[in-house]
């Protein structure tokens, strides 16, 4: 992809510091054979992976556990026609390590809604691509 006057390519660091200022993603895997989207709050572990905090029945931990996913999360300016948009491509998981669980649950994300047997499952970060779009105009 070509860089032009109304987008520039972010690197991985700038990607990954977008990340962190955004409370809210997507989830792209595949349900039933068909393409599916799912918005959920996040946070971002120190190596970089993307970490979801759901109950452990859940569709989705049955859906994306041990699979590659996509993960999108952007931030967009209509009067300006400015912002930017950040994909995570990687394999999805659900943290089993006792040690690790426990961690996260000090300082690992929270769902924003009631969790029965909250599990943590982790995106790892093996592809980070992003745009801004407007750029100029963000400097």
């Amino acid at each position: 992809m070509l860089e032009n006057d109304a987008f520039r390519i972010l690197d991985r660091r700038e990607c990954l510091r977008l990340l962190a200022k955004v409370p809210v993603g997507r989830v792209v895997y595949t349900r039933q054979a068909l393409p599916a989207v799912l918005p959920v709050n996040f946070s971002l572990d120190e190596d970089a992976s993307v970490l979801l905090y759901t109950s452990a029945g859940s569709d989705l931990v049955r859906a994306i556990d041990g699979v590659v996913v996509a993960f999108e999360a952007d931030e967009f300016t209509a009067a300006t026609r400015s912002g930017w948009s950040v994909v995570v491509t990687g394999r999805a998981g659900v943290v089993t390590d006792p040690a690790e669980h426990d961690r996260l649950s000090q300082n690992g994300p929270r769902s924003w809604m009631h969790v029965r047997d909250g599990v943590f499952l982790r995106i790892e970060s093996e592809l980070v691509t992003g745009r801004e779009i407007g750029a100029r105009t963000m400097r």
